[in-house]
């Protein structure tokens, strides 16, 4: 089941959005507004959040208040790696909340938080059990990212990759399962903090763990997920078998679905973090999306 729909993810991180094409982030807010729009008049039952944001930027929901993309919309969702990649204290997440609070009058999520276990599993285990402290009664919603690492074959998505030294490879550890599916220490308290806490789990086209990511989900009590779908993959061959699969397989939860990703040939530039040349294509893609799978 759809229960909520975010739009784009981590927009004001140059690695996710085309900052040098789109400086001031109007054309993102313009995208948002139009997609948003198009869901609230037909699924007005879904919830509609602004893509999570990384870093946790006040002034960036100011500007996109601004610009009207947040009128339509229910909640905003922010991420936060404290232990990672932010420049600030894992204590300090309710801080972090608070400055959101205070620029805007919706509910705010944390649809992705999480600790590396690149240093040590014992990182991992002591910031998972933090984060719950810190937040699961604090807020409406919390995404545990991420229920499996990146496989060391694939890349992250990031712009710098192994220049960035040790913060590029934290991105392959970020799971409660290794990439063979065997079981981190911190694995076994998750399940203490369901079903209040929701995974986020993205699936690659075609993804080998989708199976037995479900079966993970059911035994640790997961009833929230984060997925998305991806409008760069829509145009692959065969993308429609692919989704209708996903989605099977996620019916029984209740999720957040990301809509992100520009194909090449629809953005101004040739990328997937670019903005779309027609705002009115990317609205088209939600709502197909929601036609088909809420």
């Amino acid at each position: 089941m759809i229960e909520a729909v975010t739009f784009w993810n981590e927009a004001n991180n140059k690695s996710h959005w085309d900052v040098q094409v789109d400086p001031e982030w109007r054309m993102y807010a313009d995208m948002v507004r139009t997609a948003a729009q198009a869901l609230k008049a037909e699924f007005p039952q879904v919830l509609r959040v602004l893509g999570g944001i990384s870093p946790i930027d006040p002034f960036f929901i100011q500007r996109m208040q601004g610009f009207g993309a947040i009128e339509d919309l229910d909640a905003v969702a922010v991420h936060g790696f404290p232990l990672d990649w932010n420049l600030w204290p894992l204590d300090q997440w309710r801080e972090k909340i608070a400055e959101i609070e205070a620029v805007t009058q919706l509910p705010v999520w944390v649809t992705e938080v999480g600790v590396s276990s690149f240093g040590a599993e014992e990182v991992q285990e002591f910031g998972l059990r933090r984060t719950a402290e810190l937040l699961l009664d604090r807020i409406q919603r919390v995404h545990w990212y991420s229920l499996y690492d990146l496989p060391q074959a694939w890349e992250a998505t990031t712009r710098h990759r192994e220049a960035e030294g040790s913060s590029y490879y934290r991105h392959f550890h970020m799971g409660l399962l290794r990439e063979d599916g065997t079981p981190k220490l911190a694995l076994a308290q998750f399940a203490d903090y369901t079903p209040q806490m929701g995974i986020c789990q993205w699936f690659h086209f075609e993804d080998h763990r989708l199976d037995d990511a479900v079966g993970w989900l059911r035994r640790l009590g997961v009833r929230r997920l984060r997925t998305g779908l991806s409008w760069a993959d829509y145009l692959r061959p065969d993308a429609e078998r692919w989704f209708d699969r996903m989605m099977a397989a996620l019916e029984e939860f209740e999720l957040t679905v990301t809509f992100c990703f520009t194909p090449e040939s629809k953005g101004i530039q040739p990328h997937h973090t670019s903005p779309p040349r027609d705002n009115a294509e990317f609205a088209e893609f939600c709502m197909a999306m929601m036609r088909r799978y809420a």
